[in-house]
């Protein structure tokens, strides 16, 4: 997994590539979480990710709550058709703000 940020004015655009897994799910959690504080707005570019577990679910569910918390704008992008599935069985994209 990678993890890439872009800050454009008020918003922070955070990238993940590759899989989120048992094996990173701690980094890319402080990953996000150290990215939340730099912006507004906060935009996770999904369209690299070819993989998320349940584990990393978590992480997503636990970042809305934190974003909405603080007053932050989180908006998740170019999901790719697998993980579009993913959030699609366990209801996530009920969930998370996905355009």
């Amino acid at each position: 997994m990678e993890i890439r940020e872009q800050i454009n004015g008020d918003t922070i655009t955070v990238s993940i590539i590759g899989e989120i897994d048992g094996t990173n799910v701690s980094e890319c959690e402080a990953a996000l979480d150290a990215a939340m504080g730099k912006a507004a707005n906060m935009v996770i570019d999904m369209g690299e990710l070819d993989y998320i577990s349940s584990a990393g679910l978590r992480i997503f569910l636990m970042l809305r709550k934190k974003t909405i918390a603080n007053g932050i704008r989180m908006v998740i992008k170019n999901v790719t058709e697998d993980v579009q599935d993913i959030f699609s069985v366990t209801g996530f994209v009920k969930l998370l703000p996905i355009e």
